[in-house]
């Protein structure tokens, strides 16, 4: 079984910073990946950022290139997202997901893809 427990969401003034983190206990293979996910109040769950848990491979949606970064440290089981030049567009509860098994990009973008999730924390970005 997996445990996923996020942390640092808040409340910021637009063009701030977060940083997420996601710590994992449990047991895991290095074919697994881990994503960043939110969900806005009446909308539908959306990747944001995902990684392997092995080698470089990662990704952002286009929504966030060039303003979040996502991040593991695999020897403390954590991933990270640090989120600078924040949007009021971004207000959302972030999750932390972890799919099992090797898996093309597409596949981990997907969020009906993910077994485990975190309980979420809340990001708020005012104007």
């Amino acid at each position: 079984q997996v445990q996923l427990v996020e942390s640092g969401g808040g409340w910021v003034q637009a063009g701030g910073s977060l940083r997420l983190s996601c710590a994992a206990s449990g047991r895991f293979s290095r074919d697994d990946a881990m994503g960043w996910f939110r969900q806005a109040p009446g909308g539908e769950r959306e990747f944001v950022a995902g990684t392997r848990l092995s080698g470089d491979s990662k990704q952002h949606a286009d929504s966030v290139k060039g303003r979040f970064a996502i991040s593991r440290d695999n020897a403390k089981n954590m991933v990270f997202l640090q989120m600078n030049s924040l949007k009021p567009e971004d207000t959302a509860v972030y999750y932390c997901g972890l799919r099992r098994g090797r898996a093309i990009w597409p596949i981990l973008r997907d969020p009906d893809q993910y077994q485990y999730w975190g309980q979420g924390t809340q990001v708020t970005v005012s104007s």
